[in-house]
């Protein structure tokens, strides 16, 4: 492969969420409207590069993150993806103080039919080779969510997909922690090889900061 294909996964963007609660794959939260700056944000950044292909979770926020960069890319189709979902996991609609007390582990005495970091980026490579042979040498956006980065940021640069390794966020160059609503995580394949751990460069539009 002589041009890279390069697969961006966009954080959707601030959700509207008064009660402070942890929603999951729970419906009907949608994006609060520094959310839809956000994603507006994105849009522009990517206004100058050639997009092959729009993807996005099947949720709202996702959905709504996603028609807001098309509107830079009107002659794009938008596709829903379920590999892009949200992490299942059993704490949907309680408050999000207990998740933060846990650190944000939502995996650890966990069990079935819940999902493990594992089984996420099971799915996320899942995702990545379907772009990659669609789109190959060329540059894919995905509107996600914040662990399903997290975790395949992990794998591409090699790390163990534990719980504890989400606690070291700022090494791999998530300034803030964690990735920010809005933001782009962009994972650039050089090969055809599926063995391949791509480059990784993260970007929060608006806010001046990229990191390779």
């Amino acid at each position: 492969m002589t041009t890279p294909t390069i697969i961006y996964l966009v954080r959707h963007g601030n959700v509207h969420n008064p009660d402070r609660i942890l929603y999951g794959r729970l419906p009907r939260f949608r994006l609060s409207q520094s959310g839809l700056e956000e994603a507006r944000a994105a849009g522009r950044f990517l206004n100058g590069a050639p997009i092959a292909a729009l993807y996005c979770s099947p949720l709202l926020r996702a959905r709504q993150t996603a028609r807001e960069i098309r509107g830079f890319h009107p002659d794009i189709t938008l596709r829903q993806s379920s590999h892009l979902l949200e992490v299942l996991n059993p704490f949907e609609g309680r408050p999000s103080g207990e998740v933060d007390a846990r650190n944000g582990d939502v995996y650890s005495g966990v069990g079935p039919p819940y999902e493990q970091p594992q089984d996420i980026v099971v799915r996320v490579l899942k995702f990545f080779q379907l772009a990659r042979l669609r789109h190959a040498g060329e540059n894919v956006v995905a509107v996600t969510h914040g662990d399903v980065i997290v975790f395949a940021m992990l794998w591409a640069r090699g790390m163990a997909l534990t719980p504890r390794n989400k606690s070291g966020l700022h090494a791999l160059g998530f300034t803030g922690g964690y990735p920010a609503t809005g933001s782009l995580t962009a994972f650039i394949f050089r090969t055809d090889s599926s063995r391949e751990l791509p480059e990784v460069r993260y970007f929060k539009p608006g806010r001046l900061s990229s990191v390779g």
